[in-house]
């Protein structure tokens, strides 16, 4: 015990919270706390702009279950992370973010990168504060993480001053216990049971699951619900991956056929927003149960038939009992057969041997070679969504995408935090060229740091997820700003020390690949793809 500066009071109150990692961009205003960081054993991470560090906070948050945090500057360092705060907030990812500012003894006098902060923040976060002294400054750390889980977690914003940081205060106070796990809330026993009376009357019931399971301590509930209850489940955002692959009950191309036809939709943890039709997608006539972690959601766009407050894990955990052992095998086969008819019609281009390479059989060549430990990371419009469909993947395998904010340039933040919170596994970036642009020099940071992802670029020279609709609309000739070149993405990683290649052939790409994940080395595998019909008909908003 003693004085110390304030930075370690705060690197203290990181580690207590079992903080391995901190991701920033350097500023004179929070080097402090750099410097109390080494002494309490927490990796300073640094990247090329400070979006890159709030991205690389929300995906360290998804891989551990646990608050990733960065630190940002005054000024145009907190509005630079503030694109990556509003896409954890849509997708409700628990993240600290700090932020230096001026002195306070100097507040609205004009000193270097002096604003508003919290205002800024405040609507794209859970809570947007400023630590008052030196001595509350573990205080408020501990309360930023319990804000950020509590509930429906989310982005918490702390303003540290100047002053706050380099003022000393005894060290005494900082409580060395771990922190208490969140609280998850259990539906209420006569929702449960209004529920399963709807789910056991059903012919054609559907579940949804969304991205909330990440956050319930009964995670694996999903799985022991899906073998005992003989229905389709369907997964979405960080839900992907929680069956297995080859689970009778798991379905993802026959999602528009199941909701029109079906009389039960159970909806957990997924709002009623543009992924399903604000309601709508699911049929008219047709009873909805809704499970979040949000009770405001409830009744959002559509009203529920039963609405539970509850954790996606205990909710289906409290089904279990009170439904019992229930099976609708020929309501599973119908969508069954929708299913391996939509699978059938891909088979063609997944075995293309065409050149330049068929976009399904870039992404089943990386499907055949992914590990058990590794994760993949979206950043992209058009190749991306074709391979959420094609790469299959179950837990610990992770699938991580912006989620609905829709945020681009999410990959790189994500993918050296992910590879950092995972080493034993591999970390892919399965990436749009048009993405690619956005925060393409985060491979120095990567290299510079020892950070091994491997990017998979399909580049097809165009924002084609907007470009093929604009066409549709427009016409060919009237279609600006959506068409780009065929840009060398793996000389841009081979410049600053990764590993490049540039793929044309089908014939090259498994060994392309193979070479990428062998060099050690951040790489890109740029690969020129060719046009496909698959996702005709998608629509960009």
């Amino acid at each position: 015990m003693g004085m110390v500066h304030g930075g370690r009071l705060v690197s203290k109150a990181l580690a207590r919270q079992g903080v391995k990692h901190l991701f920033t961009l350097c500023g004179g205003h929070i080097q402090s706390i750099y410097d109390g960081c080494l002494d309490d054993g927490i990796a300073i991470v640094d990247t090329r702009h400070e979006q890159t560090a709030g991205h690389a906070a929300d995906g360290y948050a998804r891989v551990t279950g646990r608050p990733g945090v960065c630190a940002v500057t005054a000024g145009p360092g907190v509005t630079d992370v503030v694109t990556a705060v509003a896409n954890a907030q849509r997708a409700n990812v628990p993240m600290v973010v700090i932020g230096g500012a001026g002195p306070r003894a100097l507040a609205d006098m004009g000193s270097l990168q002096d604003m508003n902060h919290l205002e800024l923040m405040r609507s794209v976060t859970k809570w947007s504060v400023s630590v008052p002294t030196t001595d509350r400054l573990p205080e408020y750390v501990d309360a930023a993480f319990r804000v950020a889980q509590a509930n429906v977690p989310g982005p918490v914003f702390l303003e540290m001053p100047l002053d706050v940081l380099m003022g000393f205060a005894d060290d005494g106070a900082v409580v060395n216990e771990p922190p208490p796990e969140p609280v998850r809330p259990a539906g209420g026993a006569r929702e449960i049971e209004r529920a399963a009376a709807l789910c056991a009357a059903a012919e054609r019931p559907v579940f949804i699951v969304g991205s909330q399971i990440r956050w319930s301590p009964r995670k694996e509930a999903l799985l022991r619900f899906a073998d005992a209850v003989g229905a389709p489940v369907f997964l979405n955002g960080m839900a992907r991956g929680g069956l297995p692959v080859a689970h009778p009950g798991l379905m993802s191309r026959a999602r528009k056929h199941a909701l029109r036809r079906t009389d039960c939709c159970f909806v957990f943890g997924t709002p009623f927003d543009f992924r399903l039709s604000y309601g709508r997608a699911v049929a008219a006539g047709a009873k909805v149960v809704r499970v979040d972690l949000d009770a405001t959601e409830l009744g959002r766009n559509r009203a529920a038939d039963v609405a539970i407050h509850g954790d996606t894990g205990l909710v289906l955990e409290q089904l279990l009992p009170v439904l019992g052992k229930k099976e609708w095998p020929a309501w599973l086969a119908e969508l069954r057969a929708v299913e391996d008819a939509s699978r059938a019609q891909m088979a063609a281009e997944l075995a293309s041997d065409a050149d330049p390479p068929n976009p399904l059989r870039v992404c089943a060549e990386l499907d055949r070679r992914l590990g058990p430990n590794d994760i993949v990371i979206g950043d992209g419009g058009d190749f991306v969504a074709t391979a959420a469909y094609v790469l299959k993947l179950a837990w610990p395998q992770l699938w991580m995408d912006p989620g609905p904010l829709g945020t681009l340039g999410v990959g790189p933040g994500y993918a050296m935090a992910a590879q950092l919170a995972r080493p034993e596994g591999r970390v892919v970036i399965v990436y749009g060229d048009g993405s690619f642009g956005l925060h393409g020099l985060e491979f120095e940071a990567m290299v510079r740091q020892n950070i091994p992802v491997v990017a998979v670029v399909g580049n097809d020279a165009a924002w084609t997820q907007i470009r093929r609709g604009q066409v549709e609309i427009y016409g060919e000739a009237r279609a600006p700003a959506t068409s780009l070149a065929y840009t060398r993405y793996d000389q841009v990683v081979e410049a600053v020390g990764g590993f490049g290649a540039w793929v044309e052939r089908t014939a090259d790409l498994g060994p392309a690949l193979d070479a990428a994940f062998a060099s050690g080395r951040p790489a890109c595998v740029n690969v020129k793809i060719a046009a496909s019909d698959f996702r005709k008909g998608a629509m960009s908003v």
